[in-house]
């Protein structure tokens, strides 16, 4: 499983920089939940993991509130695209950190990507010192001007691996978690090109190589018109 979702992200960088590009959300999420999280700290976080960096673009944003910030992607073709801050190729699954290193530990759209995101939580708990912080965002999907979810009519959900729900449970399980959600005016143009991405792509049609599945969420979504809102769960945990 993992070694596939390495492949995916791998083969994803010129994709999700376009889409980025575009569109700006990821930048956007990573300042909320940065935001949100330094709401429960006294000053400046001292050092901040950001687990699932992809290409930098959420450590350049946390880099901005702490004093050091580390970036750590299990695609070497994700993060060694960010020079600006230290970069680790690693599973945070396993992290390759002692114990008490971090006062922030941040998955700005990561954590939803394992089958198990339990096993991560348990590893943020080890790396944190003590009252250290924990933040998480999980997609909750397109919705249109009536409320319907984009997908309803079509022949596949843009599906993660894990559900928000789950992801919200496994920090619940070991933190004292706030929650909420985020609401995007976008496109139809832009949910087509967020699914241009083969990691992404890999929502709907995830046995497919990468250029097939591609093209099978282009044709998929071809029809699709107008303005939608796309969701987004936070959640931010306190270590006790």
């Amino acid at each position: 499983m993992k070694a596939v979702v390495q492949t995916n992200f791998d083969d994803s960088v010129s994709a999700y920089d376009a889409y980025e590009r575009q569109t700006g959300r990821f930048t956007a999420l990573a300042r909320l939940l940065a935001a949100e999280m330094s709401a429960r700290v006294d000053g400046p976080f001292a050092a901040v993991l950001d687990a699932g960096a992809g290409t930098g673009v959420s450590t350049r944003v946390f880099a901005d509130r702490a004093q050091r910030t580390v970036a750590l992607d299990l695609s070497r073709e994700m993060v060694r695209e960010l020079e600006s801050a230290p970069r680790v190729e690693g599973d945070f699954d396993h992290l390759p950190f002692v114990d008490g290193t971090f006062d922030g530990v941040a998955f700005t759209a990561s954590l939803f990507l394992v089958p198990d995101p339990a096993v991560a939580v348990r590893e943020a708990v080890r790396v944190l010192r003590p009252e250290g912080v924990v933040g998480a965002v999980a997609p909750l999907g397109w919705v249109d001007a009536d409320g319907r979810d984009v997908f309803a009519d079509l022949e596949r959900e843009s599906r993660s691996p894990t559900g928000a729900d789950a992801v919200e449970a496994a920090l619940a399980d070991e933190f004292t978690v706030t929650t909420g959600t985020w609401r995007f005016s976008t496109t139809a143009a832009d949910v087509r090109r967020f699914h241009a991405i083969p990691a992404m792509a890999a929502r709907l049609y995830p046995t497919l190589d990468a250029d097939e599945r591609v093209a099978k969420a282009r044709d998929l979504l071809d029809g699709l018109e107008g303005t939608v809102e796309q969701r987004w769960r936070w959640i931010v945990g306190v270590a006790e």
